[in-house]
């Protein structure tokens, strides 16, 4: 991979995993989350307006994507409240490759190799090291469940980014799922929770969050999509890391190890 691609695509994932660390740091997870939806909407409005290439056909798709990217995120609302972002984010983040990768096998019929095979062994292992055998299955349905909208939009946006250009179709997806956050906070608890959140630290979790979409883009125009789709999920193993510097969070040597063996397996199945 080229040395330019790798570093568009390692500083998408420090932004993946700064922006989840900002997220989960708040004192209200659920206005801030909205709150940030809404900020990533707005500042990269114009960007999708001067790029915009939407088609029919990818209204389907982006319906789809939308509804998932809903459930996404309400369940990131809830594991951020309850657990350790050092648990959730790698066991979400790893399992979403494999994920995907069963579901291309059962849905498109793709043929799964050995190198693949073994990235899911890695990858398995690797998030019971994060997870530690000693804290039961507690946390890690919804992790789990994470995993799995992620790769349902990711299985979904493969498809509808045949009929559109990728920063509009973000875009298009992002506008009903801030509408649908920032309107249940609204409803039920009133405006000043979304008040509170325009701060700083959420006007860059709203930019992190779309600018490391962008910069993985910038990275596939330079190398192969597996590698640089590889690259990009080292962002378990910097959560891992910054939650442990900014969130004071208990992350052992063997939930570091486990982060790195989750990306080296999500790598090896990218690259397989």
């Amino acid at each position: 991979m080229p040395l330019d691609a790798l570093g568009l695509a390692l500083a998408a994932a420090v932004l993946h995993a700064g922006w989840n660390v900002l997220l989960h740091g708040s004192a209200d997870v659920e206005a801030r989350t909205a709150a940030v939806t809404a900020f990533a909407v707005l500042i990269f409005a114009p960007v999708a307006a001067l790029t915009w290439s939407v088609q029919r056909a990818a209204v389907p798709y982006v319906v789809a994507s939308a509804a998932f990217e809903i459930v996404y995120f309400a369940l990131l609302i809830a594991a951020y409240r309850r657990r350790d972002l050092s648990v959730v984010y790698p066991v979400a983040r790893g399992s979403a490759p494999v994920l995907v990768l069963v579901g291309s096998a059962v849905v498109l019929g793709t043929h799964v190799s050995v190198g693949e095979a073994l990235g899911v062994c890695a990858v398995a292992a690797g998030v019971m090291l994060v997870r530690g055998v000693r804290h039961g299955a507690a946390g890690l349905p919804i992790a789990l469940a994470i995993g799995c909208s992620i790769a349902a939009y990711t299985l979904v946006d493969k498809q509808g980014l045949h009929h559109a250009s990728p920063i509009p179709y973000l875009e298009l997806t992002m506008i009903p799922v801030a509408i649908a956050l920032c309107t249940s906070v609204l409803v039920r608890r009133g405006a000043a929770p979304l008040r509170a959140q325009v701060t700083a630290p959420t006007i860059a979790a709203g930019a992190g969050s779309f600018a490391a979409y962008c910069l993985f883009l910038f990275a596939l125009r330079l190398a192969p999509a597996p590698g640089v789709a590889a690259v990009r999920e080292t962002s378990v193993v910097f959560a891992a890391g910054m939650a442990a510097l900014f969130l004071h969070e208990s992350v052992t040597p063997s939930r570091l190890a486990g982060a790195g063996v989750v990306a080296g397996g999500v790598a090896l199945l990218a690259l397989s």
